[in-house]
């Protein structure tokens, strides 16, 4: 159906933002073949991230799963506006993959937890064409001293 994404979206009231700017020598998008792979993608606002430091429970001055679920989320969209510049988000027919990272405090293992964020609003947009593979990886750092980074991986529709 024409348009069904995008008046998915209007009737969720999301817009997508603008296209991130690489902070490296790399393209959000990449379209190969029947498919199209995001650059991983910060929670990045107006061109700002909002959001800096390690994710971990309970403990004072740092990220928590929380906030970094709501970081996952804005990750997602940032990744969805990618896949927009490249093929139009009507062409995409359904979600393969989300590779989410979590940078995490030692002892934090709640990197499942965190990466809903991003798949409850695919799963949110997309309805059963958003149930995905995903993998959900804590890592020490990230760019920029991010909280969370997201990828995507989207099969478009036959002809798009």
């Amino acid at each position: 159906m024409a348009g069904q994404w995008s008046a998915r979206l209007a009737e969720l009231g999301i817009t997508l933002p603008a296209v991130v700017t690489p902070v490296g020598s790399y393209t959000p998008a990449l379209r190969a073949g029947d498919f199209v792979h995001t650059s991983g993608q910060l929670p990045v606002v107006d061109g700002e991230l909002t959001l800096r430091g390690k994710v971990s429970q309970g403990a004072e001055g740092i990220v928590s799963p929380e906030q970094a679920t709501a970081a996952a989320r804005q990750c997602a969209l940032n990744a969805l506006a990618a896949v927009d510049s490249v093929v139009g988000i009507d062409a995409v027919e359904r979600v393969v993959k989300v590779v989410g990272f979590v940078a995490s405090a030692p002892g934090f293992t709640g990197q499942p937890g965190v990466l809903n964020g991003a798949s409850d609003l695919l799963g949110e947009i997309f309805g059963e064409a958003g149930v995905h593979a995903r993998s959900a990886v804590g890592v020490a750092e990230l760019p920029l001293g991010a909280p969370v980074e997201v990828e995507l991986v989207v099969q478009l529709a036959a002809g798009a």
